[in-house]
């Protein structure tokens, strides 16, 4: 019986790499696709229904309040389902919800659609990357890799956004060209969906000893948020700042002249970056057990965000993508690396989940912020400063972020 369960751990080890690619999806389709594809169609849909910044802003702005609802639910929701069938069923729910903004020009149902797609996509990516975690922990060697593949994910999705919708805005017929994007990205997620139930299935065997870990200690509590308040903080400063850049880069990249093919460039470019974070911050991922690594990539990120704001020259507007994509998922990443060198497993569904929160609140105050302080006489670029001042004001909180005790 003793010899049963390492069974499960040999086949990871051998397809470890591999998994956490296909894993990946996840993260491409809760956020590559689902949130930072909006980007490319905010200013289409914009000029076509005459929004507001501030209301261009508040789109992105009900999906963090939606990925927040998703993020308190995913805790009770584990308590009841396994890892990989919410993964699977909040894949399915966004590309249903993705696929439906296409059919609405009016501003509240649009709203409402961006609203459910938030909830479907915490979903998947808080399952992601818990499975995630727990693959990385049968191969510690290279668990901050893994981990990162999990979140570099979303460049995939920024990437094939940056293609995509470009492509079907040029060709697509009728009066309103962005809803045909809205159903070729809901088509993309169909296929993300489908790589999803390979892993699903197979880190199945990864959920059930955590499971069981957790239902055998009920006296030990949750979290201790107060231990983790300035990972927290800076996390949270994090969704304020970063979410500003990615709602609306592309459409200051248009008021400063950039053509279609420069932002096709820039945004593709910017997931490609996305991508390769993974290999890159690795080491650091692994190595650092505080608020070390936070702290540095929220400073980087908040270099690269106040770039655009500082000049429209397009070789230093390249690299602030660049470095942006870079980084930023590298964030993500950092905090459940934290969760993981810090807590025992049976909580990190808990402490995955509290990230989360944080996250997606930050996440709500940052579009509408930056879409207020757009329409008015500072512009995008006003918006852009303070979004980077908020991310090295969470680099500063994060590096207050002391290791925990074993």
């Amino acid at each position: 019986m003793s010899h049963d369960p390492p069974a499960p751990s040999s086949a990871l080890l051998r397809n470890g790499l591999w998994l956490a690619v296909a894993l990946s999806m996840g993260a491409a389709v809760s956020l590559g696709i689902t949130r930072f594809a909006y980007a490319l169609l905010l200013p289409p849909m914009r000029e076509d229904l005459s929004w507001s910044y501030t209301l261009a802003g508040a789109m992105n702005t009900v999906n963090a309040l939606g990925y927040l609802l998703g993020a308190l639910a995913t805790p009770m929701l584990l308590r009841r389902f396994s890892p990989g069938t919410l993964l699977v069923a909040g894949s399915v729910l966004a590309t249903v919800f993705m696929g439906l903004c296409g059919f609405f020009v009016d501003a509240v149902p649009l709203l409402v659609q961006r609203l459910l797609a938030g909830v479907a996509s915490a979903l998947v990516f808080v399952c992601g990357g818990l499975l995630a975690a727990r693959l990385g922990a049968q191969q510690p060697g290279r668990s901050g890799l893994l981990l990162g593949l999990y979140y570099g994910g979303t460049g995939w999705g920024i990437s094939l956004s940056a293609v995509l919708v470009p492509a079907v805005l040029a060709t697509a017929p009728g009066p309103h060209p962005w809803a045909w994007a809205w159903w070729a990205l809901a088509l993309a997620c169909v296929a993300a969906t489908l790589v999803l139930l390979w892993p699903a299935r197979a880190l199945q065997a990864l959920a059930a000893p955590a499971a069981a870990a957790a239902s055998s200690q009920p006296a030990t509590g949750g979290m201790r948020w107060a231990a983790f308040a300035p990972a927290l903080l800076g996390y949270g400063l994090f969704g304020v700042g970063y979410i500003g850049y990615m709602t609306f880069v592309v459409a200051l990249l248009r008021e400063q002249g950039a053509s279609g093919t420069a932002v096709t460039w820039f945004y593709a470019l910017l997931g490609l970056a996305v991508v390769l974070s993974s290999r890159i911050w690795a080491g650091l991922l692994d190595r650092s057990r505080g608020g070390q690594a936070l702290a540095l990539l929220n400073g980087l990120l908040g270099v690269a965000t106040v770039l655009p704001a500082l000049t429209s020259a397009w070789p230093v507007v390249l690299a602030s993508g660049l470095l942006f994509g870079a980084v930023f998922l590298s964030v993500v990443a950092s905090t459940t690396a934290l969760v993981r060198h810090n807590l025992p497993q049976a909580l990190w569904a808990s402490g995955i989940s509290a990230f989360t929160i944080v996250f997606a609140a930050g996440q709500i105050v940052g579009p509408t912020v930056v879409g207020w302080i757009a329409d008015g006489p500072g512009g995008l670029a006003r918006g852009l400063v303070f979004s980077a001042c908020a991310l090295w004001i969470g680099a500063a909180v994060a590096s207050r972020q002391k290791p925990l005790e074993a």
